[in-house]
């Protein structure tokens, strides 16, 4: 492997690492989905620690140039990340509409609790009102009869 290529993978590979752990330092990314990152990190770095093996692995398989191997890795890391962050977003997607679906329940059934109060508040203002004026009444009845 070219040495400009290897230092400038180094460089890359220090960028990515510091990336990562900056952003699970913040808590802008999750553990376990971040483990799939420095996975694909560790693997990147034996291939720049160990190019010679890397080279006959890719000449066993078929790929006669080191770096066209180095994409291929690469390409293969993103896409399993790429699954794996589909899945993720999938599992959220559903748990998002369950949620939806049960505060629309709940707020269903809040409508539904207060306008049952509200109409049985109703009811005994106007109980109310008729036992005031009954009294009234009577002793207008009373009084005239």
């Amino acid at each position: 492997m070219n040495t400009i290529l290897r230092i400038a993978l180094w460089t890359a590979l220090f960028l990515y690492f510091g990336g990562i752990f900056y952003l699970l330092k913040k808590r802008l990314l999750e553990l376990r989905y971040t483990l799939l990152w420095i996975f694909s990190g560790i693997v990147m770095m034996l291939i720049v620690i160990f190019p010679a093996a890397f080279e006959r692995l890719m000449n066993r398989i078929g790929i006669i140039e080191a770096t066209n191997g180095l994409f291929a890795v690469v390409l293969f890391l993103l896409l399993v990340i790429l699954v794996s962050m589909t899945s993720a977003l999938s599992k959220m997607n559903r748990q998002i509409k369950t949620l939806a679906q049960k505060f629309a329940a709940y707020e269903k059934r809040l409508r539904m609790l207060e306008e049952k109060k509200e109409k049985e508040s109703d009811d005994r203002s106007c109980q109310r009102s008729v036992r005031v004026c009954e009294p009234a009444e009577n002793e207008k009845a009373e009084k005239g009869g």
